[in-house]
């Protein structure tokens, strides 16, 4: 039976077990699990759900972006966007690399998240707001990108879920054995 890892990754950690020279921390600061890797990644300033296993063909199923499994993001953005933004996200966005899937998004209130360390940045007179977007791709920064190109840059970004497997209310730096049955990749 597959290993299957949840971890909510906190802020500033790298998503590998080695530092590659920086002085970030990294996996192997948090799990001490043998044979075990992400699947897929969270940059360095994103925060959430990574999922690791022992399972090749597991990790493979649900990170290539050919299966169309749903990634879901709690995003915090500069401002409060509008329906038309909405409307952009959802129906896919023009980015450097090429227009983006559709996604499911929609406004929410703020989720139950921990605050942060260090917090977001503060500004008086700019509001910010969440929103709630699910994507089926995994291109680089996609989330923040997206945001920004409808003008809302991204301050947090939050990764709740991954296909079925769920963030819950892991604590930041924590982790927990997924439960029976995770490791059957066509689960949808």
């Amino acid at each position: 039976m597959a290993r299957v890892i949840l971890f909510h990754k906190p802020y500033g950690v790298l998503s590998q077990f080695t530092s590659g020279g920086t002085k970030h921390p990294t996996l192997a600061d948090y799990i001490d699990v043998p044979g075990v890797y992400a699947v897929g990644r969270l940059d360095r300033d994103s925060e959430g759900l990574l999922v690791l296993t022992d399972d090749g063909r597991l990790q493979h199923r649900l990170a290539d972006p050919r299966y169309n499994k749903r990634k879901g993001y709690w995003v915090q953005v500069e401002g409060e966007p509008d329906q038309a933004a909405l409307h952009a996200l959802a129906a896919g966005v023009m980015l450097k690399d090429g227009r983006t899937a559709p996604a499911r998004v929609r406004s929410i209130a703020p989720p139950p998240v921990p605050p942060r360390d260090p917090p977001i940045r503060f500004r008086k007179s700019v509001p910010t707001a969440w929103i709630d977007l699910e994507i089926t791709e995994g291109r680089n920064r996609q989330v923040r990108r997206m945001t920004a190109a409808v003008g809302f840059p991204t301050l947090r970004l939050v990764r709740y879920r991954v296909e079925h497997l769920e963030l819950g209310d892991l604590a930041p730096g924590t982790w927990r054995e997924a439960p029976p049955g995770s490791e059957r990749p066509d689960r949808s």
